[in-house]
């Protein structure tokens, strides 16, 4: 079964080696775990919600069964607007079960010095798609690993590859729930 990983550098693996990479990690513990399963990378550093949108026709063609969707950081880092995210990671997800895709939306969280509101509206986007789409969330991908300065590479954002292994620790179980529900 395919997995692909449409994001932004947390995925494509920004500063780290292949074989460290997230989806690099994910798949190795996955088939240690018994799945049959390929992961695919399609993670291009930089891009914001806005990118992925563009890409989701292009990476179907690679024809996965379950889609991660980690977006969003970049959107936060710039301070663009928290609807404009949620529009475009609505239309992800609608593109995604108009193919027949399984979605793992994985959540983020905007940076607190933008402001309490802001990060509140941000905040809301990702667990407001989820129940609107009913499809498989996790909250918070750097869950365990943001600002932990021992699981980050000396930028202090990007996951170095002891905190990419925290990440798939983290997210495995609901990973593994889309699985189930997308062999059935």
């Amino acid at each position: 079964m395919r997995i692909a990983v449409l994001g932004d550098s947390l995925v494509a693996g920004y500063g780290l080696a292949l074989g460290d990479s997230f989806p690099a990690q994910l798949e190795r513990a996955l088939v240690a775990r018994g799945h049959g399963v390929e992961v695919l990378n399609h993670g291009v550093s930089g891009d914001t919600s806005a990118g992925g949108r563009q890409r989701v026709e292009w990476m179907l063609r690679d024809h996965p069964a379950v889609v991660i969707v980690e977006l969003g950081a970049n959107d936060a880092l710039r301070g663009l607007d928290a609807g404009q995210l949620e529009a475009n990671l609505d239309a992800i997800l609608a593109s995604l079960k108009k193919a027949g895709v399984a979605p793992l939306l994985a959540g983020m969280r905007a940076p607190r010095n933008l402001g309490s509101d802001y990060a509140e509206r941000f905040d809301a986007v990702y667990p407001r798609l989820a129940a609107r789409h009913r499809v498989g969330f996790y909250p918070f991908f750097l869950e365990g690993v943001a600002g932990v300065e021992e699981l980050n590479q000396r930028d202090g954002l990007h996951p170095n590859a002891r905190g990419v292994a925290r990440i798939v620790a983290g997210i495995l179980p609901a990973v593994e729930e889309v699985l189930g529900a997308a062999g059935q």
